[in-house]
């Protein structure tokens, strides 16, 4: 099992992440609210990882904190929760964000995230509740974590593509894009104002 990863980040193209390692580049599925925190391109950079297992793929995933590995370690143990799903539910909401819906039993701000329709909403409250109620997840403040981002030259592109990943449909990432005044911004800003405009 790969647990974490410290190396230079070669590539952002949200969800995935390319890190060189000693020589051998890992591509690792990162959630948004990583993806927003990392330093550019050439820095060094240290992931929290789960390796998911299936029949036909092995995929990694990142996270900068480990409350957040764990959270999503939690989320997939939920019965109908795959780790695409769990990536986008914490790409849609922080990780505090998300444990507060599950303890105030607020079903309904789930449900605005891609693929948690109101059943799945439910379930995540109802299986949740007892996993999270010790949860010691540590509030982050935005504050002084913007990064100097150079704007991708096709960043709209980009960030309609990230959030087709993320399980939203085309023309819904396109609407959700189309809606930003997105001249001058990274991809990663952009896909951070439309999942905001769709939470609300």
């Amino acid at each position: 099992m790969i647990g974490r990863l410290r190396g230079t980040l070669l590539e952002k193209q949200p969800p995935q992440l390319l890190m060189d390692v000693n020589g051998v580049g890992y591509e690792v599925s990162a959630p948004m609210t990583t993806f927003y925190e990392l330093p550019e391109t050439g820095s060094e950079v240290i992931l929290h990882t789960h390796l998911a297992v299936s029949e036909h793929s092995h995929v990694l995933y990142g996270f900068l904190r480990e409350s957040e590995r764990a959270l999503f370690r939690t989320l997939v143990k939920v019965s109908g929760v795959g780790p695409k799903l769990a990536l986008a539910i914490l790409s849609g909401m922080s990780a505090e964000e998300f444990v507060g819906c599950v303890q105030s039993g607020d079903s309904s701000a789930l449900t605005r995230l891609p693929g948690v329709g109101k059943k799945t909403a439910e379930r995540l409250v109802v299986e949740m509740k007892d996993r999270l109620k010790d949860w010691q997840g540590v509030a982050v403040s935005s504050e002084g974590v913007t990064q100097a981002i150079t704007p991708a030259t096709d960043s709209v592109k980009d960030a309609i593509s990230a959030l087709v990943s993320l399980g939203y449909k085309p023309q819904e990432a396109s609407r959700m894009v189309s809606q930003i005044e997105c001249e001058g911004l990274a991809s990663e800003e952009i896909i951070r104002l439309a999942l905001k405009s769709a939470a609300s």
